[in-house]
């Protein structure tokens, strides 16, 4: 955002936002009807692979493990053993939860009834898959389905639902000091928000890594950055929650009897390798498992250039389209980003085709990505954000602070109340040529 001062207000450039003006038939029509094939077999391959690969990489550690001593290597000192070992564990669990996060998303893909076509293996596999991981199937499923129904709707939505003004207890709005699209804000109100939201460099860090490995438990357990229209303790386990309906409550039952054996399993493991075995085979890729999770939908979904709609403005075409396609550790290098790809299957990479049509597999999402990238940039609209990765989660915790309570079509304000994006539309009318750009307001 470029910004001009004056005496005592400061005015900044904002970024347009088209607001897409499409029909899900518009969108449907713009991917190959192949796509839409789903195949148990190709699926189970993929999954295959995932828990093959995993093997690999446990089978490979311990090889090196087995080496780490004096009568194999000689290092200069003996505190040296200890420090190589851990690095080789602390490798192991970064890439042993990269690729378990492979098999998350496979489980996700049961939910969605994209695995394959019959209901029921979908389900099975799923609630296999996701139990082992700690996820409660069919409760996520339930109001995961929602999210996509609702994306980025600011009382239906189910997850990374911003904050309001009011809700943080901030500063009142005040008409006469700032503008309600963020793009004027006087000194005095940028002072006032500065120091009752802060912004330093550490709580930044720290917030990033706090939501990073505890927001998904979070998520489950309490509601954390979920709908807050919900009573409070609302959760995924409780088959009684408002998130489900009375017909739902076998479903949420059979998910906890999933965490129930996940638990048991933990238990009788621990009890026969010890907890430090099992702690640094299991538990370590998990906690990664749960970042990696974190860090794609939070980053798919929340961006200062992302708009979000309350009942008046949204149409799920809008939902849909309120979120971007990330490359996964692409601001790690190319290598890094084709491996956090393919280690995902691409889920981060093709969100956007998967909030238009959440029942293609992962290996046609790709192709579905390529078709509807070309649709939409016919109405000028591009849905690509930065590449996720930690140096993006800090820069979108420090951007996207808060949303007013006001409007109905709203993007995230920064510690000092300015939004980096504002709403356009895009005018077909404007010429025989092409797409023009036009604000909200014109």
């Amino acid at each position: 955002m470029s910004a001009k001062t004056t005496s005592s207000r400061t005015t900044v450039e904002q970024q347009p936002f088209v607001i897409p003006d499409l029909t899900v038939k518009d969108l449907l029509s713009a991917i190959p009807a192949h796509c839409h094939q789903r195949s148990a077999f190709r699926s189970s391959l993929y999954m295959f692979m995932d828990m093959a690969i995993i093997g690999a990489i446990y089978k490979t550690t311990y090889f090196f493990d087995a080496l780490l001593t004096p009568e194999h290597i000689a290092l200069p000192h003996a505190y040296l053993y200890p420090a190589a070992r851990f690095a080789l564990w602390a490798v192991y669990s970064f890439f042993t939860g990269l690729f378990a996060t492979g098999l998350w998303v496979v489980a996700h893909e049961c939910g969605h009834q994209a695995f394959s076509e019959s209901k029921t293996v979908n389900n099975a596999v799923g609630w296999v898959l996701h139990s082992a991981l700690g996820v409660p199937y069919h409760a996520w499923r339930i109001t995961h389905a929602k999210h996509h129904a609702l994306t980025s709707h600011m009382t239906q939505d189910q997850v990374f639902v911003p904050k309001t003004r009011s809700e943080l207890g901030l500063p009142a709005f005040d008409p006469s000091k700032e503008n309600l699209v963020g793009s004027s804000v006087a000194e005095e109100v940028q002072k006032e928000l500065w120091e009752a939201l802060g912004d330093s460099p550490i709580g930044a860090v720290y917030s990033s890594f706090r939501y990073l490995f505890g927001g998904w438990p979070a998520y489950l357990l309490v509601n954390a950055s979920g709908q807050s229209r919900y009573a409070k303790n609302t959760n995924h386990f409780d088959p009684s929650s408002v998130m489900f309906r009375p017909d739902q409550r076998g479903q949420i039952i059979i998910s906890n009897v999933g965490i129930m054996l996940w638990f048991a399993g933990l238990f009788m493991a621990i009890n026969h390798w010890g907890f430090f075995e099992i702690f640094r085979v299991y538990l370590v890729p998990y906690l990664w498992v749960n970042h990696w999770l974190v860090m794609i939908t939070f980053l798919q979904h929340t961006d200062p250039l992302l708009p979000h709609y309350r009942a008046p403005e949204f149409t799920f075409p809008r939902g849909a389209l309120a979120t971007f396609d990330r490359n996964l550790l692409g601001g790690c290098g190319s290598f890094m980003g084709w491996l956090g790809a393919f280690a995902t299957h691409g889920i981060s990479e093709t969100h956007v085709a998967h909030h238009v049509v959440s029942k293609i597999p992962h290996y046609h999402a790709w192709e579905a990505t390529d078709a509807l990238r070309k649709r939409l940039a016919q109405n000028g609209i591009e849905l690509i954000g930065r590449p996720s990765g930690w140096g993006e989660m800090y820069r979108v915790i420090r951007e996207c602070k808060f949303v007013e309570d006001e409007g109905d079509i709203i993007f995230y304000k920064n510690a000092r109340g300015f939004a980096a994006a504002k709403p356009a539309f895009a005018d077909n009318t404007a010429s025989d040529s092409g797409i023009e750009i036009v604000d909200k307001d014109a």
